[in-house]
């Protein structure tokens, strides 16, 4: 994946009026998930924005509460790539990934972000665009292909997910599938219903015109 570079601040004032008055300025509130675990009681010392959260077990979860401008995100929201994000904050720097965004229903603009931390032995669960590589039988037969799927979810470390998914589809028939359960890529799991259809290569008027007059002259 590409590195997107991010600058926050932590997040000390959690009320609901500092969350609207951030997001009257043009900053998001965000939330980086995926700490430290560590036992109860915490007998250690956070920082700013950090806080814990119970999990069970007589353990809890060091999650940290930030805040980034609606410029400095810009490039990492609106666009079909993914990254893996170098964030700063309290002088450190995390490496992260983006699992969820919330948007205002009404304006679309960006009301919270969840980060989830990463490293490069723990396997993170993320979705990765798909494309479609080759010259299809299909087509050449006169069918259409269609991605149904633009994006699979995958599970590796992040250092080992790539930009992009290739399927190539050379020998994909007229009428025929590509399921899930069809692909193999090194390194990853696919999380997605093996059954999925990726892509196919549907019959058109044109085809079944030509499959029928063909069928008529013999």
């Amino acid at each position: 994946m590409k590195v997107f570079k991010l600058a926050a601040e932590p997040r000390t004032d959690l009320g609901k009026k500092a969350a609207k008055q951030l997001r009257a300025d043009k900053k998001i509130p965000v939330v980086l998930n995926g700490g430290d675990v560590v036992a109860l009681p915490f007998a250690g010392q956070l920082q700013a924005g950090q806080k814990i959260v119970e999990i069970g077990d007589g353990k809890g979860l060091i999650t940290t509460d930030l805040v980034v401008t609606e410029d400095a995100v810009r490039k990492l929201v609106y666009t079909p790539d993914i990254f893996a994000i170098e964030l700063t904050f309290n002088g450190q720097t995390k490496m992260a990934v983006l699992k969820e965004l919330q948007f205002h229903p009404v304006k679309d603009t960006i009301l919270h972000m969840d980060f989830l931390e990463v490293n490069e032995t723990k396997p993170v669960a993320i979705e990765v665009p798909v494309t479609l590589e080759g010259h299809a039988e299909g087509v050449k037969a006169g069918g259409k292909l269609t991605l149904s799927m633009k994006k699979l979810r995958v599970k590796a470390p992040y250092t080992q997910v790539p930009e992009r998914l290739v399927v190539n589809v050379d020998h994909l028939g007229l009428g025929k599938t590509i399921q899930v359960g069809d692909l193999h890529f090194e390194g990853l799991e696919l999380m997605n219903a093996k059954n999925a259809v990726v892509c196919a290569v549907q019959l058109t008027r044109a085809a079944r015109g030509a499959a029928a007059a063909a069928a008529a002259g013999k």
